[in-house]
């Protein structure tokens, strides 16, 4: 008599049933016969993470799916046993009640428990069940193909938006002059995009460099080595869409010709916020600081969520400990790096790490979003006490175009705010200065109830006249390279700004910067190259032309023909409003002056188009010119 063939009994857990793997060994024959038992329990839980629009319960419930046609092929006997979890242990399956309900079916039913689960395996065992644990299935990285995904890019693509039934876009492009573009005429499909998620997940599960960012009701976040994916879908979005963003490029701190100055304030332990609009550049910047420091001998950390620095090894990336960046923190506190890169800085939470950090002495270094550079201070107030804002951050880096735009400084002073007079309204106040020039734009201080970000208005000391000369010497040596129009400001006694038109920055530049380093070398100043503002459109220009020819222009008659006065000084009319002194000046109108009272220099405007000079009527300036006219003093403006 033929010995019968045994009949295996196979009880799976949840974690089985997501990795997809029981199937699969049913086909290769290994479990060919058996009785398959689906605990209710795990039936339950993978349905509760489909209502939530989690992706591993769509998996399973797809496991569950080929389980059912082995089963009708006679492959297979599947059945489905025990009791189902309520709502509260459903809720509490992250402790283990959902667990323990799977092992009590496994005890009842009996045959081979399986699990990845390697607590669960250890439980089952002590309970006396037969456990085969499957260790999860990582792959050597040699083993992976191409992704679907990956047939989208380019070498200068940026990201890539996907969108049921509309046609695939990306963002192409150097930084600064990113584009939005069609990159296929037929709009992706429901079919297309389930199956490239699908890919994605099982990629970040499978790939020891990759990993499941975060997973949640509709949405999905994944970093696959450098690509950092969001996958929506309804009840989260409208429709299911996939957007996958990759750095194309790495660059080191030397691209951005940085002076000494600055770097030697980056490498000294501060706070330090990196502002920019989004696709400016900044976390491209943020890496390239972090590398930087690293060769500096300096210990660097990074605070990410998800981790998509371009770092080196030696840098280790941390996310949020157990959900909360503030555990992140404490556990950085005990490492105690020398600076830590946090990024991105958005919330009110983030703010206050960020300052809880920095002032237990840890260097930080933030990315913020911001459209100017005040615009990140203004961030942290009604965040931040406003006496310690200074001692949180001191320097904002600007990064605009992939540049650094603009670098600005806070420091801490009591004084009588800027349009203030009387001496006893001094008060605590922060500066806020251009790095380059000392120059203070911005005071914030509180007035009354309000803090007030006051813009600083000219200043009255007049430009030193060497400084002209020099912007001269420059126009005359960069004008070798660039047959357009060159635009020249010396911001400081080593530094200048030079523009020059989009498509001649390359031949000013050089290749490797070797043009710019040759300039630099004659002249012995550091030269910022920026793209000068392209030239208003033609109907602007006539417009703007028209709106200046309705402009008072001044005239004066002489031997019947008029011509247009070359007046050097004029006595002005003075006029006052509820907000503002004006000066009358229609003579100079746009020009370059300096307002004296009686030949006491006493500051420098431009006259507006109009031939006006405006103060406000509560500052320091309008009070001079109001005393000096009651006591008969004469106010005169003179070109420069």
């Amino acid at each position: 008599m033929a010995e019968e063939k045994r009949i295996w009994r196979v009880v799976p857990d949840t974690s089985v049933i997501i990795d997809g793997r029981l199937s699969s060994r049913v086909k290769s024959g290994e479990f060919r016969g058996a009785e398959v038992i689906i605990p209710e329990a795990v039936l339950s839980e993978l349905e509760a993470q489909a209502n939530k629009g989690r992706d591993i319960g769509f998996k399973g419930l797809e496991e569950l799916s080929e389980l059912r046609k082995l089963a009708d092929r006679g492959e297979i006997q599947l059945q489905f046993s025990g009791v189902q979890p309520t709502v509260e242990e459903i809720r509490l399956s992250k402790e283990g009640r959902v667990d323990a309900l799977i092992r009590s079916t496994a005890i009842e039913v009996g045959g081979l428990f399986l699990s990845e689960d390697r607590v669960q395996s250890l439980i089952a065992e002590a309970k006396g069940l037969e456990v085969e644990y499957m260790h999860p299935k990582v792959l050597d990285p040699s083993e992976f193909g191409p992704l679907k995904i990956e047939r989208f890019f380019t070498e200068d693509t940026m990201s890539v938006h996907l969108k049921n039934a509309v046609s695939p876009m990306a963002k192409k492009g150097p930084i600064g002059n990113v584009r939005y573009v069609r990159i296929r005429d037929e709009p992706a499909t429901s079919s297309e995009l389930s199956s490239i998620s699908k890919e994605l997940i099982e990629r970040a599960r499978l790939d020891p460099e990759s990993f499941i960012e975060m997973s949640s009701n509709g949405a999905t976040v994944l970093q696959i080595r450098n690509m950092r994916i969001a996958i929506a879908h309804p009840p989260f979005s409208d429709d299911m869409e996939i957007t996958t963003v990759r750095p194309t490029v790495v660059v080191d701190l030397e691209h951005y010709r940085l002076s000494d100055k600055l770097k030697e304030r980056i490498v000294s332990q501060r706070g330090i916020l990196i502002a920019g609009p989004p696709g400016a550049g900044k976390s491209t910047f943020a890496a390239g600081v972090a590398r930087y420091l690293n060769d500096q001998g300096q210990v660097v950390k990074t605070m990410e969520s998800p981790r998509d620095l371009q770092v080196p090894p030696e840098i280790t990336q941390y996310s949020p400990l157990n959900g909360r960046m503030e555990d992140t923190a404490d556990l950085l506190l005990l490492v105690r790096p020398d600076y830590t890169i946090y990024d991105e800085v958005r919330k009110t939470g983030d703010f206050l790490i960020f300052a809880d950090m920095r002032l237990a002495g840890v260097g930080m270094i933030g990315v913020v979003h911001a459209t100017r550079a005040v615009d990140a201070i203004q961030r942290l107030i009604g965040r931040v006490e406003l006496g310690v804002i200074p001692q949180v951050v001191d320097t904002v880096i600007f990064i605009d175009k992939g540049e650094v735009a603009k670098v600005l400084v806070l420091a801490f002073t009591v004084k009588v705010p800027y349009g203030m007079i009387e001496q006893d309204l001094a008060r605590p106040v922060i500066t806020i200065a251009d790095f380059e020039t000392g120059k203070v734009e911005y005071e914030i201080y509180t007035y009354g109830e309000q803090v007030v970000v006051m813009p600083i208005g000219p200043s009255r000391e007049s430009r030193k006249p060497a400084w002209r000369l020099a912007e001269e010497e420059i126009k005359n040596v960069v004008g070798k390279y660039a047959s357009g129009p060159v635009e020249v400001e010396v911001t400081s006694d080593d530094s200048a700004i030079v523009k020059v038109r989009g498509e001649e920055m390359r031949k000013v530049i050089g290749k490797g910067g070797s043009v710019i380093d040759r300039i630099e070398k004659t002249l012995g100043l550091h030269i910022d190259v920026r793209e000068m503002e392209a030239e208003a459109p033609k109907g602007e220009r006539g417009r703007r032309h028209a709106a200046e020819s309705r402009a008072p222009q001044p005239k004066a008659r002489l031997s019947g023909v008029e011509e247009e006065v070359t007046t050097s000084s004029v006595h002005p009319l003075t006029e006052i409003n509820k907000k503002h002194l004006i000066l009358g000046a229609p003579e100079l109108a746009g020009k370059d002056v300096e307002i004296f009272i009686e030949d006491e220099y006493l500051f420098s405007a431009t006259v507006s188009r109009h031939g006006e000079v405006k103060l406000r009527v509560n500052s320091d300036l309008a009070t001079d010119i109001m005393e000096a006219q009651g006591s008969g003093k004469l106010i005169e403006i003179r070109l420069i």
